[in-house]
This record gives structure tokens, C-alpha cells and sequence, in this order.
């Protein structure tokens, strides 16, 4: 899973995606820490491990959306399980 998520960025993405299908420069207005070349490698890595698909319309100038896979959709369920965790054990101290 590691392997998967090891873009530095990915999370974020991946949570904007739940959202719903974006553009490259709306996913850039809301995660507007990312540098441009860093959103690109990061939606490359998502779409090459079967998480994020790429669709390409034929329009003037080409459209192209990102939208998330069954696969990226089920990361949700992760996503969810860990604010959980993060809730309960963010801000303690570690218990032995």
C-alpha cells in the first residue's frame, strides 16, 4: 500500500478526488501547496498503480479530467479508517 501512496502528495489528491471528477488546474487551486510539476508526477504514479483514471475529451484546447477508479474509490474506507486512528491517538503521548 506504501508502494502505492508513495507520492508525496497523494493523499491529498486522492481525497480531492472523492469529491468528484476534477480538472488538473482545479485540482491545483484546492491543493494549492503542490507545485505544478509535483501534482503531475503525482497523478501519473495514481493513474499507473490503478487509482486515479485520466479521461481526454476532444475539445479545443483538449479537456483532460482525473476522476478516481473503483480501486481509488475504495480507498476511501482507508482514508476513513485512519482519521480514526488519528483521533484517538494523534495528539497523545505514546503508551508504552
Amino acid at each position: 500500500m506504501l508502494l502505492i501512496l508513495g507520492a508525496k502528495w497523494a493523499f491529498l489528491v486522492l481525497d480531492e478526488l472523492l469529491a468528484g471528477p476534477a480538472r488538473f488546474n482545479q485540482l491545483k487551486k484546492k491543493i494549492a501547496i503542490i507545485k505544478t510539476q509535483s501534482l503531475t508526477d503525482t497523478l501519473r504514479h495514481l493513474e499507473k498503480n490503478g487509482l486515479v483514471r485520466r479521461q481526454v475529451y476532444p475539445t479545443v484546447p483538449v479537456t483532460v479530467e482525473y476522476s478516481l477508479t473503483e480501486k481509488g474509490s475504495d480507498f476511501q474506507t482507508a482514508l476513513k479508517e485512519m482519521e480514526k486512528w488519528v483521533q484517538k491517538w494523534g495528539g497523545r503521548d505514546s503508551e508504552g
